[in-house]
């Protein structure tokens, strides 16, 4: 069993552990509506391995030795994780850099690096003895619940905008989600959500308020330093929404340098959509607060939220690491689709392709340099949406089935 507590990220305040305590409750006196998560609790483990586990990534004995849980048994069979790190040579030789690696999280079992924190979330409500999960989620979240859920036999409820993309929507209904389409954005769906947990005595796997969802994420971090070993990435590339996917790769490395399993953490690059990009601009105005971004809106939809709430613990992450953060725009974001796809053999939904967008804004702002080691997080698959990835392409038209029009089309001698 893996004793822990809470820490508070702002105030340092220390807590037990408590399945009804979600944020610091003197912290989040402070919180302003509409804005950021105040009081984001993160866990500490009491001890940590000073030896990789023998077990695979994947294997819950080597997630037991790292994460907060009872023990092995704890994990419901769910193959999350163990998503392949890959040299990406071809990529790189076209970009200009000698050391690219893409963390393909696009290989989770629901299809995108959500299914890590829904994992040990779902292994939390087990433990704790509760029967129903819900989460607010623009889509890759909720679908990533619903599939653990379905796994462990709980009951799982999801708000997602009325604006998810379709392929989401039919994931989650499909694995045997309650799911609610709300009138209005991932914000209002997010205050639901909370709302709703409040009222009818639901677990709330909400990002950035579950303390569980960024130390599930971490394992992304374990299994890149794992897969790398002396030849330890100088800079991650992370999209970010909400911030918590970045935390949880931050919080991972932390953890391993405290156990003396690595030296140095790598510099974090947060890319986020030039219509929603509070923690980027704050980041880059050196200010403490993330600013809320009325209307904020993207094609990447995992990245669409006008308030992150992770936002400031995620500022603090980066800043940490002595990385940066860039912006990317629309049309950035469909050419990377493209780009990735046809040079890596990974095809990565909106959201994911921007990491690869955001390495190119990375270069330009001189956050990398060529020869640094630099490991790009896809974060989600292109069959998420399709109609996203239809614009990044050109969809040929019908020939004539003749060897003579298979010739002319592509033009053969």
């Amino acid at each position: 069993m893996a004793d822990f507590h809470f820490c508070c990220s702002e105030c340092g305040l220390e807590y037990p552990e408590d399945p009804a305590l979600l944020v610091c409750p003197e912290c989040a006196k402070s919180q302003a509506p509409g804005g950021a998560t105040r009081g984001v609790l993160e866990v500490r483990l009491e001890s940590l391995p000073d030896r990789w586990p023998e077990a695979d990534t994947r294997d819950p004995r080597f997630l037991e030795a790292f994460l907060p849980v009872r023990g092995a048994e704890s994990f419901p069979d769910y193959a999350a994780g163990g998503t392949p790190l890959t040299p990406a040579v071809r990529l790189g030789k076209a970009l200009g850099f000698d050391r690219l690696w893409i963390k393909d999280d696009s290989r989770n079992p629901s299809g995108s690096t959500k299914d890590r924190a829904s994992l040990l979330v779902a292994a939390k409500a087990l433990e704790y003895g509760l029967e129903t999960v819900a989460a607010a989620s623009t889509g890759n979240a909720g679908t990533a619940l619903a599939a653990v859920g379905a796994a462990a036999g709980l009951e799982t409820v999801v708000f997602v905008p009325a604006t998810a993309p379709e392929a989401k929507l039919v994931q989650m209904v499909a694995y045997g989600a309650r799911v609610l389409p709300v009138e209005g954005t991932y914000d209002d769906a997010f205050e639901l959500c909370l709302a709703a947990c409040r009222e009818f005595g639901w677990y709330n796997r909400n990002t950035a308020l579950n303390p569980f969802t960024i130390e599930g994420k971490k394992s992304a971090a374990l299994e890149i330093a794992r897969s790398l070993g002396s030849r330890r990435p100088e800079v991650v590339v992370v999209p970010v929404g909400d911030g918590v996917i970045l935390s949880g790769i931050a919080k991972g490395f932390a953890d391993l340098r405290a156990a003396g399993l690595i030296e140095d953490v790598p510099r974090l690059v947060a890319v986020q959509a030039e219509g929603s990009a509070a923690i980027a601009k704050a980041w880059s105005a050196g200010a403490a607060e993330v600013r809320p971004v009325p209307g904020a809106h993207s094609i990447a939809d995992s990245l669409t939220v006008e308030a992150p709430r992770n936002g400031r613990l995620c500022l603090r992450d980066i800043r940490e690491s002595d990385g940066g953060a860039v912006t990317v725009s629309d049309d950035e974001i469909l050419a990377a689709i493209r780009e990735l796809a046809s040079l890596s053999g990974v095809f990565a939904e909106p959201a994911a392709a921007a990491a690869l967008a955001g390495l190119a804004a990375a270069r330009e702002a001189s956050l990398v340099d060529t020869p640094d080691a630099i490991v790009l997080l896809v974060t989600g698959s292109g069959l998420k949406d399709l109609p996203a990835a239809a614009r990044a392409v050109t969809r040929p038209e019908p020939v004539p089935a003749t060897l003579d029009a298979v010739a002319a089309r592509l033009r053969l001698p």
